[in-house]
């Protein structure tokens, strides 16, 4: 199955960039991509006004999305906020399907409560996880997690209980001492305890964006990649990559933004698992839904 990761920088322009996931959507299309893999926060970055962005999965920009799956044939996974209770907003993942429909969505779990961050002051968690069939009958089912959702196994464990050969991390990685290297670290752990092949896919750096603008004379986005640089809301490092079900890294991105197209064999995580069946060894039973 060929996939590809579209590692974009996300403003705080929700048409902007839905812009941006079209010409990505577009080019991954064009080279032959059934799936095609969006950062958490696509629609608009951390940071900007949540609450007053996030719209329902029958919304405008959700829709725009649905009807561009269909129009090129492909299923996109894109990172949105949709309305939750009291004010707040969920962190969803937007599944949307080759015949225009939305085949799934899920509502990040774990929130980024965490390197004094708190998502949960205005983003309300999931409860449940998604699996979803992608690519019809010789196609894969997928398990879907969000960012921070990585330093936690058990998810993809449960996803893979569920079937999962691949298992997708959309995120918005904050930026800091180690980080890349804990990305790095954490997607290659999760692929290897699952046993599935990790298509991990963040937001470029915006200091690359911002480096690029700045060597290309665009001084309106260097200006905003600035900004977001500074910012202490998560807007990303880059590094999107592809990890094999053993742990080892297929392909990888840079920080800055790009489009990493990659031909997944499938075939490779059955042979994993008979070779390192750490799935039907394990003594230890996953719940099936998070403690409150």
């Amino acid at each position: 199955m060929r996939i590809a990761l579209a590692q974009i920088w996300s403003t705080r322009d929700p048409a902007r960039n839905l812009g941006e996931v079209e010409r990505a959507a577009e080019e991954a299309a064009a080279e032959g991509a059934e799936l095609v893999v969006f950062p958490e926060a696509a629609m608009t970055a951390f940071g900007s006004d949540l609450a007053a962005a996030a719209e329902p999965l029958d919304g405008p920009w959700a829709s725009a999305v649905l009807g561009l799956a269909g129009r090129l044939d492909v299923t996109i996974v894109v990172g949105t906020f949709t309305p939750g209770q009291d004010g707040t907003v969920r962190n969803t993942l937007l599944v949307a399907g080759p015949g225009g429909e939305l085949a799934a969505s899920y509502d990040k779990v774990h929130l980024f409560d965490a390197f004094g961050h708190a998502e949960s002051d205005s983003v309300e968690g999931g409860d449940e996880a998604v699996t979803v069939a992608v690519g019809g009958g010789g196609g894969a089912v997928v398990g879907l997690a969000t960012c921070y959702d990585v330093r936690f196994p058990a998810l993809f464990l449960a996803n893979a209980a569920s079937g999962a050969q691949v298992s997708v991390v959309a995120a918005s990685w904050g930026d800091g001492p180690g980080k890349v290297d804990q990305w790095q670290l954490l997607t290659r752990a999760r692929a290897a305890d699952s046993t599935t092949i990790v298509v991990a896919v963040g937001q470029a750096d915006p200091a690359a964006v911002a480096a690029a603008a700045r060597a290309s004379g665009d001084a309106e986005t260097e200006r905003e990649a600035t900004a977001a640089a500074a910012s202490a809301s998560p807007t990303g490092v880059g590094h999107s990559l592809v990890a094999s079900p053993f742990g080892a890294v297929v392909a990888e991105l840079g920080a800055e933004p790009g489009l990493l197209v990659v031909d997944l064999d499938l075939d490779e995580v059955a042979a994993a698992r008979r070779t390192l069946p750490v799935l039907a060894n394990q003594r230890f039973v996953v719940a099936d839904r998070p403690r409150g």
